[in-house]
C-alpha cells in the first residue's frame, strides 16, 4: 500500500515539481553565463537543484568524509555510478565547487544541455582531438578550488555493481598534477536504476574518501592506481 502511495505521490507531485524546478535551474544557470558568471550561479543553483532533487521524492541523505576536503584546494572525484540520482546527490551534497566531465552527446538533453555548455562543463568525445580538447580545458578550469567529477565506469550501472574503470580519467589527474578523491555512492541503483521505469523510495548515501595525492602516486603505474581507487570505492560499497 505505501509503495503504491508513494507511485502516486511521485508521478502527481515530485515529478511535475521536478520538472518546474529543472527549467528554472537550467534557465537561471544559462542568464547567469551570459552575464559572464560560470563559476558560483552554476554550482550554487544546481546545488539546490539536486537537494530538491531528493527532497521532493522524500529521499533520505546520508553524506560521510565532508571534513576531508579544503575548499581552496582543487580535485579531481571519481565516483562510481549506479543510477540517476548520483547526479543529484554529488550537485546536493557534496559541498564543493567543481565541473563535470561529461559525455558530448549530453549536450542534446532538454534545458540541462544548454545550461551545461553555457556554464563551461568539459565535454569529451571518443576522438584524441576531443580528449585534447578537454585535458587543456581541465588545465584552465582547475584551479583556486575549483573541481572536476567523473564517472570513471564511463556509464551507469547494469546491476550496481561497478565494473572495470576506463583509464582516461586517472590520465587526465595524472596530466594536471591534482588530488584523486575517491567517491562510494549506495542506494542510487535501487532508487532508479538505469532500468527502471519510475522512482523507488530508497536511502542515499555518499562517503568521501581520502584524497589521494599527486606525490603519493609517482612511481606507481596507472593501472596500479586504477584498482587502488576501485578497491577503495568498493569497499565502502553495499554488497
Amino acid at each position: 500500500m505505501l509503495r503504491v502511495l508513494y507511485i502516486i505521490y511521485s508521478f502527481l507531485i515530485a515529478l511535475p515539481l521536478f520538472i518546474v524546478v529543472t527549467a528554472i535551474t537550467g534557465v537561471a544557470v544559462f542568464v547567469a553565463s551570459l552575464f559572464g558568471d560560470r563559476t558560483y550561479t552554476s554550482y550554487y543553483v544546481p546545488k539546490v537543484w539536486g537537494r530538491c532533487a531528493c527532497t521532493l521524492f522524500l529521499l533520505p541523505v546520508k553524506i560521510e568524509g565532508r571534513e576531508k576536503l579544503d575548499s581552496k584546494q582543487s580535485y579531481v572525484f571519481l565516483a562510481n555510478h549506479q543510477g540517476y540520482f548520483d547526479i543529484f546527490l554529488i550537485y546536493g551534497y557534496l559541498g564543493h565547487n567543481f565541473k563535470w566531465m561529461m559525455k558530448e552527446y549530453l549536450k542534446k538533453m532538454p534545458f540541462v544541455g544548454f545550461a551545461c555548455m553555457a556554464s563551461r562543463q568539459i565535454f569529451v568525445g571518443d576522438s584524441i582531438s576531443s580528449i585534447g580538447r578537454a585535458v587543456a580545458q581541465a588545465r584552465e578550469t582547475l584551479r583556486g578550488g575549483m573541481s572536476m567529477v567523473i564517472f570513471p565506469e564511463g556509464t551507469r550501472s547494469f546491476d550496481g555493481k561497478m565494473v572495470p574503470f576506463k583509464r582516461g580519467a586517472f590520465m587526465l589527474a595524472n596530466e594536471i598534477g591534482l588530488p584523486i578523491v575517491p567517491i562510494t555512492i549506495n542506494g542510487s541503483f535501487d532508487v532508479f536504476s538505469r532500468k527502471a521505469n519510475i522512482v523507488s523510495w530508497g536511502r542515499l548515501s555518499l562517503t568521501i574518501h581520502d584524497p589521494i595525492t599527486d606525490e603519493q602516486r609517482k612511481g606507481k603505474q596507472t593501472k596500479e592506481i586504477m584498482q587502488e581507487v576501485y578497491d577503495i570505492i568498493d569497499s565502502k560499497l553495499e554488497k
